[in-house]
């Protein structure tokens, strides 16, 4: 348990500083350089996508040298090049490649960080530990938006380029947790070295078939820059806007435990069918909402939303994953999800561009029915996680 608090811990200080900047950055692209909703849609899903590749690549060498601590370490080291990029950024293309520099970070972190917290986890318990890291996770994210909102509703005092500044220091004490943390080391018997393409065409149907519905819902679930576009069309000024984002990640924080630990009780399968119907209605809502209260719940039940998956699908293929390919496959998803963000965000920025606001998140939320139906119909009991006792 220590070990899960510690790497919270480190997601929370990173997170903190990431969201400092992060939903400053559509604002920031289209009042500093006039960056169109297809702008942004390209520059997210360019940079999701390309840094994603890295993720399946991560952790299989995680799997092979067995050094999770130090690749994790590396990637969360990128957060600190990220902010010096964007700090110098004087146009659209600088802030793609500050986005770049940032997604490769966590391209390289995603995976060992992940098998470092199923490997800490008791048995029957691997839900609740990915939950609490997902809490700390959020609750760093819903502060480091609180600071930003204080900082920005002050008015001339601080401008973009400061808030960027001050996030560096939570970056650096995300990092300093890794000198507490003690990874688990265990002998393991000499294995054949086989090519990345042999591990994956082995592994099982039902793993395969819950990639595929990833994909697809991705396709679905472009950045979250469009929410809050969104927001700011339907009369959020930057302020405002920040504040919301501050909510979803408070009510994604508050209830990713729970939801956590109730993957365990009831199978990941079930958690994730109900939580693809909430992104469904929950899009929908974007889609429909033409007021400040509706934009406000549309956002608690989209931190609903987020509590609901984000534990339960890394725990889900962490569990149909052989043992030693832990890392592999956990990366792999994570690439899946990743590379389907450049056409998902693509697509919903011409989208936005040619059909209007509403047009993305009904998309999305057609897609995410399609990933209920095979998810629900198609994927066999055997893949649930058993229930613990």
């Amino acid at each position: 348990m220590f070990n899960i608090i510690l790497l919270g811990l480190v997601s929370f200080f990173t997170d903190l500083s990431t969201e400092m900047v992060y939903p400053l950055i559509p604002l920031y692209l289209t009042s500093a350089f006039g960056a169109t909703p297809a702008i942004i849609g390209i520059i997210e899903g360019v940079a999701e996508s390309l840094a994603s590749l890295l993720k399946v690549f991560s952790g299989y060498v995680s799997d092979r040298v067995q050094k999770k601590k130090l690749l994790a370490f590396s990637g969360y080291a990128t957060g600190l090049l990220y902010k010096v990029v964007l700090l110098i950024a004087g146009s659209w293309a600088g802030v793609l490649a500050a986005r770049i520099v940032d997604r490769f970070g966590k391209g390289i972190r995603t995976a060992p960080r992940d098998v470092l917290v199923s490997e800490s986890a008791d048995k029957g318990t691997m839900g609740r530990a990915f939950g609490i890291h997902k809490a700390l996770d959020m609750a760093g994210s819903a502060l480091g938006i609180l600071i930003t909102y204080f900082l920005l509703s002050r008015g001339g005092s601080f401008n973009y380029t400061r808030i960027f500044t001050l996030s560096i220091i939570p970056a650096l004490l995300g990092l300093s947790m890794f000198f507490f943390f003690k990874e688990k080391t265990a002998p393991r018997p000499p294995r054949e070295r086989v090519p990345f393409w042999r591990n994956v065409k082995g592994i099982s149907g039902q793993l395969k078939l819950y990639l595929v519905v990833v994909g697809l819902f991705t396709l679905g679930n472009s950045s979250n820059s469009f929410l809050l576009l969104k927001a700011k069309a339907t009369g959020f000024d930057d302020v405002s806007v920040v504040l919301l984002y501050f909510i979803f990640n408070a009510v994604a924080s508050a209830l990713a435990i729970p939801f956590g630990r109730l993957s365990d009780k009831i199978g990941r399968k079930k958690l994730l069918v109900t939580g693809y119907i909430v992104f469904a209605a929950c899009y929908l809502g974007f889609a429909l909402a033409d007021s400040a209260w509706q934009m406000v719940c549309v956002f608690i039940l989209y931190g609903g939303y987020t509590a609901l998956v984000s534990g339960a699908e890394r725990a889900f293929v962490a569990e149909m994953a052989p043992p030693d390919l832990k890392g592999t496959m956990l990366g792999l998803h994570s690439t899946v999800t990743g590379v389907a963000l450049l056409p998902a965000s693509v697509i919903a920025g011409f989208l936005w561009n040619g059909f209007g606001s509403m047009a993305p998140f009904l998309f999305g939320s057609a897609m995410s029915l399609v990933a209920v139906v095979l998810l629900g119909f198609f994927m066999g009991r055997g893949a649930q996680a058993a229930p613990s006792k």
